[in-house]
């Protein structure tokens, strides 16, 4: 497990050894002096990245297997690249082989990305408007009346063109 610590750094030195019984990759953030530590900020900022990276790992293999290629050596070939990463590896696996198991549920991940809006509005930075958010959009709705499916598992235009509803 990843912990991400707010706060000064004396207090993270008595806390530490707890910490290591619980996780692995724990780094001191600080405070940031306006109530909320740093540990916060970034653990709020995890979502913002890992939605973009699903949403971005979609198009490109769906912009592949479109264009004529094979989207599971696309993902094999793009693994072996600058486009590597951990979502690429496996929520593209999972793609590119229809096997959409329960993983986080989506509702919980909403949460996460709305956790990170008022600190997004105080900063000014607004999210990005990036592509069609239709599918998104309605499971989104589906996980806010009790229907949701696992992250990653939405309608979408199968990378064969056919309209697939993957539950």
């Amino acid at each position: 497990m990843t912990i991400m610590v707010g706060g000064p750094e004396a207090a993270f030195e008595r806390v530490k050894p707890l910490l290591e019984a619980m996780g692995k990759n724990i780094t001191l953030l600080g405070g940031n002096g306006n109530g909320n530590g740093n540990g916060q900020t970034t653990k709020v900022a995890n979502p913002i990245i890992v939605a973009r990276n699903i949403e971005a790992v979609a198009e490109a293999l769906l912009f592949a297997g479109k264009a004529g290629a094979d989207p599971v050596k696309a993902r094999q070939a793009l693994m072996g690249g600058f486009a590597a990463n951990r979502i690429l590896e496996v929520h593209g696996e999972r793609m590119v082989k229809r096997t959409f198991n329960p993983g986080f549920r989506i509702e919980l991940h909403q949460k996460d990305l709305n956790l990170a809006m008022p600190g997004r509005k105080r900063v000014g930075c607004e999210p990005a408007q990036h592509g069609q958010r239709g599918a998104a959009d309605a499971e989104l709705h589906r996980a806010r009346h009790g229907q949701a499916r696992p992250l990653g598992v939405v309608p979408f235009t199968g990378i064969d063109g056919e309209s697939r509803d993957h539950t």
